[in-house]
């Protein structure tokens, strides 16, 4: 973990420590790295509740309850399908802040939708918050990019 990535996971650390509060996350592009740079650190248990890969269109509904709806209308790299999926596994899990994320991180076009475009959201009781990104590296710089950037979403939401 370089020193930039580091310093964002220390900061989520020592927030949710601090203010007692717990966090979640759906991951679909990322597969599973935020939950493990949540993790690198010791004490992540005592915020960190649940981390979901759900990479299907299939499981992004049966478990995270994203509806058919959204994903035919808008397909699986939208805003509207990661907004559902920040509200819903915070939900699920009863916690106090979530983080999601689902892109196409390349090489190819994926559902008419360019490599490197990913969708970040956060959500907390009541609100969510998205942001799209465009990212310019190859497969593995794109998923560790959209890891940090979506980890220092969720500080920037979360501290302000």
């Amino acid at each position: 973990m370089n020193n930039e990535m580091s310093a964002v996971v220390q900061k989520i650390h020592t927030f949710f420590r601090e203010k007692s509060l717990t966090l979640s996350v759906a991951e679909s592009c990322t597969g599973g790295l935020i939950s493990h740079l949540i993790t690198t650190l010791p004490g992540a248990s005592a915020f960190f509740k649940a981390g979901v890969v759900a990479y299907s269109a299939a499981m992004k509904e049966k478990m995270l309850g994203v509806s058919s709806e959204s994903i035919a209308r808008y397909g699986i790299v939208s805003e509207q399908v990661v907004r559902e999926m920040a509200k819903n596994i915070r939900r699920l899990t009863n916690t106090d802040f979530s983080l999601s994320t689902s892109g196409n991180l390349g090489p190819d076009v994926l559902e008419s939708k360019e490599k490197g475009l990913v969708y970040i959201a956060v959500s907390r009781k009541g609100e969510v918050f998205s942001k799209e990104l465009r990212l310019k590296g190859n497969r593995e710089e794109n998923k560790e990019e959209a890891s940090r950037l979506a980890l220092g979403f969720l500080v920037e939401i979360a501290e302000g």
